[in-house]
């Protein structure tokens, strides 16, 4: 299924130490732009991925049978729907040392 599925992210807010945000870049803003775009590229693969699944059921006829992948199209939402959300992932990987980051300004001085 999902890549995020792999993960094992809860599902709801987790209260964190803002300490624990600001050890790997020693500034919280820093910290939170990197998680920030990392989120971002986590929603847009979801998004892309989902609307690559949804796009196989996609049909130009009215029928009987367009009731059923309807169905099909529901569970498919449904899912994405119960995984973590994309903010909550990008937290978890960058305190886990998943999220490659570099900062040029500070690597010019």
């Amino acid at each position: 299924m999902s890549n995020i599925q792999k993960h094992t992210t809860p599902n709801t807010t987790v209260t964190r130490d803002l300490r624990q945000l600001d050890e790997k870049t020693g500034n919280i803003y820093e910290s939170i732009v990197i998680m920030g775009r990392r989120a971002n590229q986590i929603a847009a693969n979801m998004k892309e991925e989902l609307h690559g699944k949804l796009a196989e059921f996609a049909t130009s006829n009215d029928n009987l049978e367009e009731v059923f992948e309807n169905r099909e199209q529901i569970e498919i939402s449904k899912h994405y729907e119960r995984l973590p959300k994309p903010t909550l992932v990008a937290v978890e990987e960058f305190l886990n040392d998943k999220v490659y980051f570099r900062n040029p300004s500070k690597e010019q001085k």
